[in-house]
């Protein structure tokens, strides 16, 4: 059996452009389906429509931006059952769920986390940009500024939600929050830290074969529809079944 064969398989899934309401349903279904072993590993990519969502600890007042301004500028607004406080996210901005059985990998939340930035980091070293660790805080940074934010949730060590990456990201929607609830730090992309245009599936391709190297899995690409129909006969989840 040669290396890549007795690899665990990751199954990678392209979503385009989502709704951030319809790629969550998508995650719980198959987040269900994968506790249920119906699936293995997936890692979804996707960009979303305009939204600013908060987890579970968020302070509402980090969303400076009031209702009136949040419906002319046709940004969405989401309390979730993720970690972190509020962030953004959008076009030209690089959204993955890993939906992954940490039992077959490790259990240890804190190891996940630094291997998400690990994963982001090695993308970034492919562009010549240098990501680095903040002390105290989750995610990635380059050049003192926020380049990727990171936010997860567990249940029986199946994950969900994941990271953000900007690349090409308007970033004066984050004018509008304070993303992450962090005050004294901006927030920038990997056009703006690289001074060089991006190409998103470019970079896609760089965070799958990061994924790769970092969690020691092989990735097969499937299309959405192959998943969906792999997912049609779990149980609906509720938040319930995820707490």
């Amino acid at each position: 059996m040669n290396e890549t064969t007795s690899m665990k398989e990751l199954r990678t899934v392209r979503l385009g452009r989502t709704n951030y309401a319809d790629a969550w349903e998508m995650q719980k279904k198959i987040f269900s389906a994968r506790s249920e072993g119906i699936i293995g590993d997936v890692l979804l990519l996707t960009e979303h429509d305009p939204v600013y969502t908060l987890g579970k600890g968020a302070n509402e007042n980090h969303v400076l931006a009031d209702a009136a301004e949040l419906r002319e500028r046709n940004i969405d607004l989401y309390r979730i059952d993720r970690g972190g406080d509020v962030t953004f996210h959008g076009p030209g901005q690089l959204v993955g769920y890993p939906i992954l059985d940490l039992n077959g990998h490790y259990l240890d939340v804190h190891r996940y986390l630094r291997d998400l930035e690990a994963v982001i980091m090695g993308t970034l070293a492919g562009y010549g940009i240098a990501g680095e660790r903040s002390d105290g805080y989750t995610g990635v940074w380059a050049g003192g500024e926020k380049i990727a934010a990171i936010g997860v949730k567990m249940h029986r060590w199946i994950t969900m939600h994941g990271f953000a990456l900007n690349v090409s990201t308007d970033l004066t929607y984050f004018d509008r929050i304070i993303p992450c609830g962090i005050f004294h730090k901006g927030v920038t992309s990997m056009e703006q830290a690289s001074g060089a245009p991006m190409r998103m599936e470019d970079v896609a391709d760089g965070v799958i074969k990061n994924f790769e190297t970092v969690f020691g899995v092989a990735a097969r690409s499937m299309a959405v529809d192959e998943l969906l129909a792999m997912t049609a006969q779990s149980r609906p989840v509720t938040e319930e079944v995820i707490e």
